[in-house]
């Protein structure tokens, strides 16, 4: 067993979607392929959050390392720091409240794709439920709920759709939903290889 939140996720389960990881990831990039290349600039972000959950138990350290995925998931640049304080029995025991501080970059888009600056990009399809990416889970609800304002407004999303439902004490199978297409950059080979 594997206790990473304050729900229980069976081993097998856990090896089954863990497993299912690298093939969503496969068919993001080949989906991201089609759109075209724009420029864009990295803008720095620093956000708090005061975490006060009543379904989901997190520890700090479930939060740090469940918030920064989601950053790298929608775009952020991959030196993302998220830092939980506050656990009242320590940092590994599942509390229900916790401050967190998100420090991180994400693409805005730029006009100049030429300029210094300048990073090559891709408006790219995403998707967050309690089943994708593997990360998530049907327990994260009241955890997606309050971190709508960041990632809402500190990330470059079109088309956003983010919808929460979270109901006290019970775990909704499909208590949220995030579908959008966000501004990601492009992996440094395709980069190069765009430009020349």
């Amino acid at each position: 067993m594997q206790r990473v939140k304050g729900i229980l996720m069976g081993g097998a389960f856990a090896a089954l979607v863990l497993s299912a990881g690298p093939f969503a990831r496969a068919a993001e990039h080949a989906s991201a392929a089609a759109g075209p290349i724009v420029a864009g600039a990295w803008e720095h972000h620093h956000a708090s959050l005061s975490y006060y959950g009543i379904t989901a138990l997190y520890s700090c350290d479930g939060l740090e390392t469940n918030i920064r995925a989601l950053l790298l998931h929608l775009g952020a640049r991959k030196d993302a720091t998220v830092s939980a304080r506050g656990c009242p029995r320590g940092s590994s025991v599942p509390s229900n409240v916790a401050i967190v501080d998100l420090d991180f970059y994400s693409l805005s888009p730029g006009s100049d794709a030429n300029g210094e600056n300048s990073v090559q990009a891709r408006w790219t399809p995403v998707t967050v439920s309690p089943i994708h990416p593997y990360f998530m889970a049907n327990g994260d609800c009241e955890l997606m709920e309050q971190l709508k304002d960041i990632l809402s407004k500190d990330f470059s999303l079109r088309d956003l759709s983010y919808r929460t439902n979270c109901v006290p004490y019970q775990i909704n199978i499909d208590g949220f939903g995030i579908k959008a297409e966000a501004l990601k950059a492009l992996p440094a080979a395709a980069a190069s290889a765009a430009r020349n």
